[in-house]
């Protein structure tokens, strides 16, 4: 239990439904559609598309979600990837030829977006009370407007230059971003909204809509098609598992880097985690060379998995006690190209647990801040910047090329124990989200916290050749870890964020939610 004179948070316990997300207004929007007889999928839907208003930098109907569903009284999880792909006039060679990466600012970075067909996959599958009831709280606060909250209002002034054209006129106040408590409404996407209420995802996909979203894009020289966007479509898929210490990390296959979350923990699995101080810099190096080894196979071989030589791969136990035996306790070693990218930290998450035990883990994205910056000009939908992700390197798998999935940071998961699901939950920060996972099952599985303690713990993360140390951590803790070889640095924003249910033994649900954001869990 925590200590109450101190700062910090109660998780919150509730017995028939409940979801944790990064804005209260999504987190009530959720609850309100439990309460009024929806499902955790209508639940969810409602809240994530909720999150486009209240957290514009983050996601939008203009991005990419992937979903991970447990219908509730059997061990069975299905995955859901609404990732949008590569326009089929792409031409590698031709974006080689503007530079060695695909420019995250630039239109060339804009994969057609996926997220609203997988909303309508998920209502028409799983949903009980149809898409234009999940649409409903959205459409009305899109129009009247939502106060801008403190961590929303601080991303959106560091990030707010990433805007151009139309853009700025939809997302900015007289060339500003808006600031804590100012209202914000996004009255063309609740035009947007009603149409695919109406008309589902074919309002969305064809027609004006699209009509406007292909204006914005080809205007800048980018190669969409309206074939592209009548093409979308979101893909079931099997999920990815790893056993870890008598529990069972879940998460979503490839295109995302799930796999890269089981390399890890499967790393990590060599190694007696228990008997370290889980604050100690002992853990949070083993835990910064797995991840350099981890993310660097990732680069390697993730991708599209159509293009994958083996998909399978990144999930062989010996590749991950070859990796774990190069691991030196005492001090870093070099283990070639790390991770490597534009750094971004721009994604919300939101998990639902409703009455039938339902548990719905869905994350959703415009990849770095306000995506691609590009916005259609009538309806005023940002267009997210997944392209960046590819690489331009030729031959390799997650070489960009025309209607690919390019690879993921976004990653929803969830935890098993004894064939049941316990714990959907997800970790925000781009990059870090792999590495946010397995911190979260290790923290739970070897150290006995509860999800609530986890996230108000401080984050280390190996990136870029430094390792990034919230001021959690004290001066001597990164002069110990700097004498073993770590470069420390400060982190320019906090790393990541994270939401949890835990589905207790006696039938009650835990919700916890980080305090790196807006957010809460909310139940009744």
């Amino acid at each position: 239990m925590r200590d109450f004179e101190q700062p910090g948070r109660s998780a919150v316990f509730a017995e028939r439904g409940i979801c944790a997300t990064s804005h209260p207004a999504a987190a009530l929007a959720a609850v309100d559609v439990l309460r009024s007889g929806g499902n955790a999928v209508d639940a969810a839907i409602a809240g994530a598309v909720m999150l486009g208003l209240c957290e514009p930098q983050m996601t939008g109907i203009g991005g990419d979600c992937f979903a991970l569903v447990n219908p509730g009284g059997t061990q069975d999880i299905f995955a859901m990837n609404a990732s949008g792909r590569a326009p089929a006039g792409l031409d590698a060679q031709a974006l080689r030829d503007l530079g060695p990466v695909v420019d995250k600012n630039s239109v060339h970075s804009v994969t057609v977006p996926g997220a609203v067909d997988g909303f309508c996959a998920l209502s028409e599958r799983f949903g009980r009370q149809g898409i234009a009831a999940s649409l409903a709280p959205a459409i009305d606060l899109f129009e009247r407007g939502v106060p801008v909250a403190p961590r929303v209002a601080r991303d959106w002034a560091k990030d707010a230059d990433r805007l151009q054209g139309s853009a700025r006129e939809v997302y900015l106040n007289g060339g500003q971003a808006p600031g804590v408590g100012q209202m914000f409404a996004l009255p063309g996407q609740a035009d947007v909204l009603r149409r695919i209420a109406a008309g589902g995802r074919d309002a969305f996909y064809t027609g004006e809509v699209a009509e406007d979203m292909l204006a914005g894009l080809n205007a800048l020289g980018g190669v969409h098609r309206a074939e592209d966007f009548a093409a979308t479509k979101a893909t079931w898929e099997d999920p990815i598992t790893t056993p870890y210490r008598g529990y069972e990390l879940v998460e979503h296959p490839p295109n995302g880097q799930g796999a890269a979350a089981l390399l890890l923990a499967n790393i990590l699995g060599h190694f007696d985690m228990a008997g370290m101080d889980p604050m100690g810099a002992a853990r949070i190096h083993l835990e910064a060379e797995a991840t350099k080894l981890a993310y660097g196979t990732r680069n390697a071989l993730l991708a599209d998995p159509a293009h994958m030589a083996d998909a399978a791969a990144l999930q062989d136990p010996a590749l991950a006690a070859k990796l774990a035996a190069k691991i030196d306790p005492n001090r870093v070693a070099d283990f070639g190209a790390g991770i490597s990218g534009a750094a971004h930290k721009d994604t919300i998450y939101i998990t639902v647990v409703d009455e039938d035990r339902m548990a719905v883990s869905l994350i959703y994205s415009v990849f770095h801040s306000f995506g691609s910056g590009i916005a259609s000009p009538k309806f005023g939908i940002l267009m997210q910047n997944r392209g960046a992700g590819f690489s331009l390197e030729q031959g390799h798998p997650n070489e960009a090329g025309p209607g690919k999935r390019p690879m993921h940071t976004i990653i929803p998961g969830m935890l098993r124990h004894g064939g049941k699901v316990i714990m959907p939950f997800g970790v925000m920060g781009g990059q870090y989200q792999a590495t946010g996972h397995v911190r979260l099952m290790s923290d739970m599985v070897d150290f006995g916290f509860d999800p609530q303690t986890s996230f108000e713990k401080p984050r280390a993360f190996a990136v870029d050749g430094a390792l990034e140390m919230e001021t959690g951590y004290d001066a001597a803790l990164c002069a110990q870890l700097e004498q073993m070889g770590h470069r420390v640095i400060r982190p320019e924003t906090p790393i990541g964020g994270a939401q949890a249910i835990r589905l207790l033994e006696n039938g009650v649900l835990e919700g916890a939610s980080d305090p790196r954001k807006d957010g809460c869990a909310l139940g009744y």
